[in-house]
C-alpha cells in the first residue's frame, strides 16, 4: 500500500511515464518479495513456505557448525576449568561458561588493592553501596534465612545486570561514531549482563516479587543506571574498578549462604531441587539442588570480577583477552 501511495504521488508530481511507473512497481513488488517475505504472506504463500524452509535450513547448517567449531577449539586446560556452552537450541542464550566442579567450590573471596585514587574511589563507592544495601535489605540483623537470601540475592542481581549492558552499548555506539572496531569487548560485556540476568530469572522461580520489592527494583535501578551512563563516559576505567569490586561483594555474599547451608540455618536449600531454567542453562546434572546453584553462581560472579578488573587495567583500545564463551 505505501509503494502504491509512494508511486501514485510520483506520477502526479514528477509527470513520469505510465511504462517507466508499471516498471517501477513491478520492481518494487520483486523487491518485496525477496527481501521481506511477510509483505507477501497474503499474495503468496507458497513464496512465504519456501523462504521459512530457507530459514530453517541455514539454522540448522550454523547449528551444525557451531557444534563442530566448539568440539575443535574447547580448551580444557583453562584455568578456570571451564569450557564454553553452545548457543543451540531454543533458549537463545549467549555463550558462557559451563564449570566444572573442581573449580566451581575453589573460588574464594579475594580482594584486591587499591593503587591509585580512582580505585580507592571505586573501592569506597562499593563499600558504600554495600553498607546501605546490607541495613536496608535487613541482612545484617538476626539470623540468616532462606527467604532473605532470596530477597537478597535477587537484588544484587538486579543491580549487577545492569553494567554489562550500559558499557556494552556505549562501546557500541563508539565504535559506530569512531567507525572503529571495539576489539571485543562488546561481546563480553554483554554475556555478562546476560549472565547476571540469567541469574534473577533462576532465583524468581523460588520467589514472588511484591509491590515494594519491585518498587525498589525500579528505583535503584534508576540512580544506578544513570550513574554508570554518565561515569561510563566520563571514566571507563573507574567504571570496571567499580564492578569488579562490587563482584567482589557478590563472591563473598555467595560464599555466606553457602556456609550457611552447610551449616543448618538455609538447610532446606541443600535438598530443594534445582529450577529447570539452571539445570539447562549450567547443564546440571538432574540431581542438582540449590546449593548446586549457588555454587556456580558463584563462580559466574567471580569469573566477573577477574574479567572486570582486568578491563580497569587495559586501556579502553586494547584487544578484548577473553574469547567468547570464558
Amino acid at each position: 500500500l505505501f509503494s502504491r501511495l509512494t508511486m501514485t504521488f510520483l506520477s502526479k508530481s514528477a509527470g513520469l511515464l505510465p511504462s517507466t511507473m508499471a516498471r517501477l512497481a513491478s520492481a518494487a513488488r520483486r523487491q518485496n518479495n525477496v527481501v521481506n517475505p511477510f509483505m507477501s504472506i497474503a499474495s503468496s504463500p507458497r513464496s512465504f513456505a519456501v523462504d521459512t524452509m530457507r530459514a530453517e535450513a541455514a539454522t540448522d547448517k550454523k547449528r551444525a557448525l557451531l557444534s563442530e567449531n566448539a568440539q575443535n577449539n574447547v580448551e580444557p586446560n583453562y584455568e578456570h576449568g571451564a569450557r564454553p556452552s553452545i548457543p543451540v537450541g531454543d533458549d537463545y542464550n549467549l555463550p558462557h561458561p559451563i564449570w566444572h566442579n573442581e573449580y566451581v567450590y575453589r573460588v574464594e573471596p579475594t580482594s584486591r588493592p587499591p593503587e591509585d585514587f580512582v580505585d580507592k574511589m571505586a573501592l569506597n563507592t562499593i563499600r558504600a553501596m554495600r553498607f546501605n544495601f546490607d541495613w536496608m535489605s535487613g541482612w545484617m540483623f538476626g539470623k540468616p534465612t532462606a527467604s532473605k537470601a532470596l530477597s537478597r540475592v535477587c537484588f544484587l542481581e538486579t543491580v549487577a545486570g545492569v553494567p554489562g549492558s550500559t558499557a556494552g552499548i556505549l562501546r557500541h555506539l563508539s565504535s559506530l561514531r569512531n567507525m572503529k572496531r571495539d576489539h571485543g569487548w562488546i561481546h563480553t560485556l554483554f554475556e555478562e549482563a546476560e549472565n547476571e540476568r540469567m541469574h534473577l530469572l533462576t532465583f524468581l522461580t523460588l520467589k514472588a516479587p511484591s509491590r515494594g520489592f519491585r518498587a525498589a527494583v525500579w528505583l535503584t535501578q534508576g540512580i544506578f543506571f544513570n550513574f554508570y551512563f554518565l561515569s561510563y563516559i566520563v571514566s571507563p576505567r573507574f567504571c570496571h574498578r567499580i564492578v569488579g569490586y562490587l563482584e567482589e561483594e557478590a563472591v563473598k555474599t555467595y560464599t555466606h549462604i553457602l556456609h550457611e547451608i552447610d551449616n543448618g540455618n538455609i538447610k532446606e536449600w541443600q535438598k530443594t531441587p534445582a529450577p529447570q531454567i539452571a539445570k539447562n542453562y549450567w547443564k546440571l546434572p538432574e540431581n542438582a539442588t540449590m546449593r548446586d546453584v549457588i555454587a556456580v553462581t558463584r563462580a559466574d560472579e567471580a569469573h566477573h570480577r577477574d574479567v572486570n578488573h582486568a578491563f580497569a587495567s587495559l586501556k579502553p583500545n586494547h584487544p578484548n583477552p577473553f574469547k567468547a564463551g570464558y
